[in-house]
């Protein structure tokens, strides 16, 4: 297999002026890191979930392996099981107002939600949430790059068929938008706040500087991009098809959009993409653009609509001025010189709300990294650096930051990095990603449609102060293999050689002593089949079957939250049922078992049920013991279920011989002067 690819590996590596692999015989590789004892450091006892699923990642920059470990808890949290339409993620891990209802979706963040859940190897999070969207999660509540990620997904895994199935929706979406194209200008418009930015300049300058939640209508780089970006998706899923019609229609719509946005976006004097107008009123004019630069202008690179070209690729010296976009601690949305820079407009109460005129937001950092690490890779270009891409890496995962504690909020001052939005709504929030720009950045894997396997770390070389000495990335998912990529500078840290090293299932086939483009073939491998068992006691609508009921503290939203799909062990935001404290050990007062019960409606057989407790080494401790209880239709029977000792902050799993019952519960003596919270009580 090896010696077939290399005349490939030539020819791809004198197009893309990469040093030729050492194609390497079966050897010694760098040793495996121990998976288990990483997630039990990192996660506790949630560790078995991750350590059967997340790429594993260590480096010589602590901080950066802390927060991709904290990223994918922060995926795990945002999973929201919804029974028999299975998995979904949220962006609030609790409800807001304007997400769908009753599944708590947002489409605005689905990108960045499938850039990261591609990357597990348990495939089924993706997979339930991309039927999901595709059935009936998309209302095109705000604008996406649905396809785009869908296409994405598939040059990680490979699953030409599941990237295929739903380019019927695709294309009815894509077709949806017409009612936002301006067929004069070829190019499509959004109004700001239904592009997830509210408060531009383009909304506020078109309110007359008043306000700029709404309004503001104006063909931007974002939507366009996103646009391109699902067509050039179609295109080649319509391919795969051997829908040669429709791959030529989208290669069409992608090639107008390209040319429509780098001549009218475009803009001369602030050398950058801008908005410009739709709306004509009072204070701002038709085609008008907009009056100063905005991160949104490098989004055309995010999906490689932007030409290899030295007068686009002037606009990064605007991110890396310090006076420019280039805040301090961060990327800032507009740059300073903006008569409403970071002028507050919008608060809930006293507190500050969401706006886009300066902050800085992982939404757009995530995109711009991503446009970046694309500038870096296969642009010709000597703006940016590798240096630069480390650096602005580091300076988002110190956002992640609140002190020692891990919490990613929405937005932060660019001068001194402290969030600003401090709602409860905004902690741990999910509209970015960050494994995926360790994955196909720092360690530079970018995935392929064809039987290639292409590594290239963007990190400086060692006399760099933002390089690394040695980093390790194993157990990635690409194309039905197991991938490892490893840099060790000098060998010293692994023990081996020098340099980088590829290895595809324990197996090393590319070896560089220095950072450079490896390619290698890999044959593809057929995705294993997904497992999807059925959470039965997920309730989305309050009132209908499955009901929650408790032995205490009936509130409906506290019984509802323990059956409401979802996991997560936060501290800052409390999730699930919370029972009353039980008297302590030398109260007079003897303190009843705590119940917690699910009644289907119906008869459902069950065999299995997943208790997740949650702890704080203060007022909530899990039970030392549980019991489950079939209703025989006069009383409560114990089940012949193993004797179990529930986990805090992790799952418990319950088997019993399958029984058919219309009603199950979990009954549990409290530990003294504790307070009980079951976070989920799922039962299959």
């Amino acid at each position: 297999m090896i010696r077939r690819g290399m005349k490939s590996i030539l020819r791809l590596a004198l197009l893309f002026g990469a040093a030729i692999p050492v194609v390497a015989a079966p050897a010694a590789t760098a040793p495996s890191l121990d998976t288990h004892r990483i997630a039990r450091e990192r996660f506790g006892n949630d560790a078995p979930w991750y350590e059967e699923r997340i790429p594993f990642f260590e480096s010589a920059d602590p901080r950066l392996d802390a927060v991709y470990y904290y990223r994918w808890s922060l995926f795990r949290a945002h999973q929201r099981d919804l029974g028999a339409d299975g998995y979904i993620s949220t962006e609030f891990l609790d409800d807001v107002g304007w997400q769908l209802e009753p599944y708590a979706s947002l489409n605005d963040a689905t990108g960045f939600h499938l850039g990261e859940g591609r990357w597990l190897r348990d495939r089924r999070f993706a997979d339930d949430y991309i039927d999901f969207m595709y059935r009936r999660g998309n209302d095109r509540h705000f604008t996406d790059y649905m396809a785009d990620s869908v296409y994405g997904r598939f040059l990680v895994d490979g699953d030409r068929a599941g990237a295929t199935r739903h380019l019927a929706a695709m294309r009815r979406l894509y077709t949806a938008w017409n009612d936002h194209f301006d067929t004069s200008k070829g190019l499509y418009w959004v109004e700001p706040l239904l592009d997830a930015t509210e408060y531009t300049i383009s909304s506020i300058d078109a309110s007359g500087g008043k306000d700029g939640f709404r309004g503001g209508d104006s063909f931007r780089p974002s939507i366009n991009a996103y646009m391109y970006a699902n067509a050039r998706a179609i295109a080649r899923l319509s391919t795969m098809t051997g829908d040669k019609a429709g791959a030529a229609d989208y290669d069409a719509r992608a090639a107008a959009l390209k040319s429509r946005v780098q001549a009218g976006l475009w803009s001369e004097p602030l050398g950058h993409f801008i908005d410009r107008y739709k709306v004509d009123n009072a204070f701002v004019k038709y085609w008008a653009p907009i009056r100063g630069r905005e991160l949104v202008g490098y989004l055309p690179w995010t999906f490689d609509l932007a030409a290899d070209d030295a007068r686009f690729a002037g606009a990064w010296t605007h991110l890396l001025a310090r006076d420019g976009l280039g805040g301090a601690a961060g990327m800032r949305t507009v740059e300073p010189s903006y008569e409403h820079y970071m002028r507050q407009y919008r608060y809930e109460g006293t507190a500050p709300e969401c706006q886009w005129n300066g902050p800085i937001w992982p939404f757009q950092t995530t995109q711009v990294l991503t446009g970046m690490a694309n500038l870096l890779d296969h642009y010709h270009q000597s703006v940016v650096t590798r240096g630069d891409y480390m650096r602005l890496l580091r300076q988002y995962a110190a956002l992640h930051y609140q002190g020692d504690r891990l919490d990613l909020e929405e937005d932060y001052h660019p001068d001194t990095g402290r969030p600003i939005v401090g709602l409860a709504r905004s902690h741990h929030y999910f509209h970015s990603g960050f494994a995926d720009l360790i994955l196909t950045g720092l360690v530079g894997i970018r995935p392929r449609a064809d039987d290639m396997l292409e590594v290239n770390p963007l990190l400086p070389g060692a006399s760099d102060p933002q390089g690394l000495a040695w980093f390790r990335m194993q157990d990635v998912p690409y194309h039905g293999h197991s991938v490892a990529v490893t840099w060790d500078v000098d060998g010293r840290h692994y023990g081996g050689k020098p340099g980088l090293t590829i290895e595809i299932d324990g197996r090393r086939v590319a070896h560089s002593p220095t950072l450079s483009r490896l390619v290698v073939p890999v044959v593809r491998a057929a995705v294993p089949e997904l497992q999807r068992p059925i959470d039965r006691a997920v309730q989305l609508v309050r009132g209908a079957f499955p009901k929650g009921s408790a032995s205490s503290a009936t509130d409906v939203e506290n019984v509802h939250d323990a059956i409401d799909g979802r996991v997560w062990f936060f501290p800052e935001l409390p999730n699930g049922w919370s029972s009353p404290k039980a008297p302590a050990a030398s109260s007079p007062r003897s303190s009843a078992p705590q119940w917690y019960a699910v009644d289907f409606g119906k008869p459902v057989t069950v065999s299995r049920a997943e208790l997740a407790f949650f702890a704080d080494g203060k007022d909530f401790a899990a039970p030392r013991s549980l019991q489950i209880e079939v209703w025989d239709g006069g009383r409560w029977k114990p089940l012949g279920a193993p004797a179990t000792t529930p986990v805090a902050n992790g799952i418990t799993t319950v088997g019993w011989t399958p029984v058919s019952a219309s009603k199950i519960r979990v009954s549990f003596p409290q530990i003294p002067a504790t307070r009980t919270r079951l976070v989920e009580f799922k039962i299959f």
